[in-house]
């Protein structure tokens, strides 16, 4: 996927980190915008419309997970958080108040591309491709249908529903939390049992070896996601 012509949006406090992402980010052709606060962030993704935001969690005016909360209020617009913060209870915060993904701080310009561009193919692909695709591993939408290898596979409609949430937002992590309610319809700490459950029968379906999965990824006391580059 090429980013010629990207907008992004680099919402930051510091005026080193945002001068240091114009350099890189325009070096890749994209065009940069930059805000300081929450509040200019939120103007400039209502006015000015950024096709990805990266966003500081500790902005002088707010949290950047509340920022988070509220763009996605009215957008699906790919917010990838850039922070020092590593605390895992951070990164689930700000996951599940609606980021796309997370990156600490530092960071390498190129695994930064990287996240652009896998969270520009999920925006793309939730309004553009109801079949995704992971190596040997293809979803139909449509038709409910789950192929490994060509091979059709029988799943559960949960073991399916969580998949399909997965292949949705191919390459972003999922907390346990928002699978939980977005499956289920709630979240406790007493049905992570059962959603460990599940992923493991998923595994032994659609993985070549369940004991080293080539797919679905476990992010350690976070969650899981679906590897894009499988």
């Amino acid at each position: 996927m090429t980013t010629s012509n990207l907008r992004v949006l680099v919402v930051d406090d510091e005026k080193a980190i945002r001068r240091y992402l114009r350099v890189a980010l325009s070096a890749q052709g994209i065009t940069v915008m930059e805000a300081s606060s929450g509040e200019e962030a939120l103007r400039a993704v209502a006015v000015d419309h950024p096709d990805v935001v990266i966003l500081d969690l500790g902005l002088p005016d707010m949290e950047g997970t509340e920022v988070t909360r509220r763009v996605r209020e009215w957008t699906e617009v790919p917010i990838i958080i850039l922070s020092v913060r590593e605390q895992e209870s951070e990164k689930i915060a700000a996951l599940d108040a609606g980021a796309d993904d997370y990156l600490t701080k530092p960071f390498g310009t190129g695994e930064l591309m990287a996240r652009v561009r896998a969270a520009l193919r999920r925006s793309y692909r939730k309004d553009n491709e109801p079949i995704i695709e992971v190596k040997e591993l293809k979803m139909d939408l449509e038709r409910r249908m789950v192929m490994v290898a060509d091979h059709e596979i029988s799943l559960t409609p949960t073991e399916y529903d969580i998949l399909r949430l997965l292949a949705q937002n191919l390459g972003k992590v999922l907390t346990h939390r928002q699978l939980l309610q977005n499956v289920w319809g709630y979240s406790s700490e007493e049905d992570l049992h059962m959603l460990r459950v599940n992923i493991s029968n998923l595994r032994r379906k659609i993985e070549p070896d369940p004991t080293r999965p080539t797919f679905i990824q476990t992010e350690a006391g976070v969650g899981y996601r679906l590897r894009s580059d499988s």
